[in-house]
């Protein structure tokens, strides 16, 4: 008999198989790790043995322990996701999480700053050059914080006919070169000018030379935007913003999917609800923020 425990891992193993992103691998762990311990507290080890019924009551558990409904669907959806495995390896006959339902819940739209909140987060922003380069990068191009923290020197191009930006196709990112606008460019240049020397290749890093990590960009961020008085608002709003502005001032829908890195264009589509001044004619030169 195949224990729950070993049903895990020989999931997560196949899950890494796959080139899943490390994100990804580790939601799935720790939501499957979680409903294995609940069924242990029922005394259940062999995947066979699991029921529909106990996996609803799992669900039902996080309700009356407060989790959201869209952490809830998104355990459903990992629960789910483990069982069909199990029974693709023929280590259940039955999968017991076919019937079982997401909840239902009301996706709340995307927060898009307006032209009043990014001026205030540039302005409360401007005395730290280093930060009002992150700021602009995010704003001006849309990427998203993990790949603006994975990006080297040699990944700018700041010179030239077309400066732009390289996004290499490591786990989570589709590769493409982003053009820059002259507002990232004098960001760009001014915290190069004054970026501590250091053999480390990372394009941001802090005073010692170290890489600035996720949670390093984020926590800045976040400051500024208390300063700036921008409430309800997270990093990953920037990138929202820059979406909506493109598709508002009337570039591509396919051009700025691709920019994006969005692997489905029904992603990029999704923004359109939100963009009453969508024109009809699309352009091409990429609208400065």
């Amino acid at each position: 008999m195949t224990s729950l425990t070993e049903a895990r891992q020989q999931f997560i193993d196949y899950l890494k198989s796959r080139s899943r992103s490390s994100a990804t691998i580790l939601a799935y762990g720790k939501d499957v790790e979680q409903l294995v311990v609940y069924l242990k507290s029922l005394e259940i080890d062999d995947p066979q043995a699991v029921t529909t019924e106990q996996l609803r009551n799992f669900m039902q558990k996080l309700a009356q322990e407060s989790y959201t409904l869209k952490s809830i669907s998104r355990k459903t959806n990992s629960t789910k996701t483990f069982f069909k495995f199990l029974k693709t390896q023929n280590i259940i006959e039955i999968d017991p999480a076919t019937s079982l339902e997401h909840p239902i819940f009301e996706n709340k739209p995307p927060r898009i700053l307006s032209k009043l909140e990014y001026r205030a987060l540039r302005d409360a922003a401007r005395g730290d050059i280093r930060m009002s380069a992150v700021i602009e990068l995010l704003l001006q191009t849309g990427v998203r914080i993990g790949e603006l923290a994975k990006l080297i020197v040699s990944d700018l191009t700041l010179e030239g006919e077309s400066p732009n930006i390289h996004i290499r196709p490591e786990e989570g990112s589709v590769e493409r070169n982003i053009p820059l606008t002259k507002p990232v460019i004098d960001a760009l240049t001014k915290y190069l000018e004054i970026r501590p020397k250091t053999p480390n290749k990372a394009l941001f890093v802090t005073k010692t030379g170290r890489p600035l990590l996720v949670r390093n960009i984020r926590t800045a961020i976040d400051r500024y935007f208390k300063l700036a008085g921008i409430t309800g608002a997270k990093v990953n709003d920037l990138r929202h913003t820059w979406v909506a502005s493109q598709l508002g001032s009337g570039i591509s829908l396919t051009l700025v999917s691709k920019l994006a890195g969005h692997r489905r264009i029904s992603t990029t589509e999704k923004y359109l609800q939100y963009v009453p001044g969508r024109t009809t004619e699309d352009k091409v030169k990429l609208e400065e923020l």
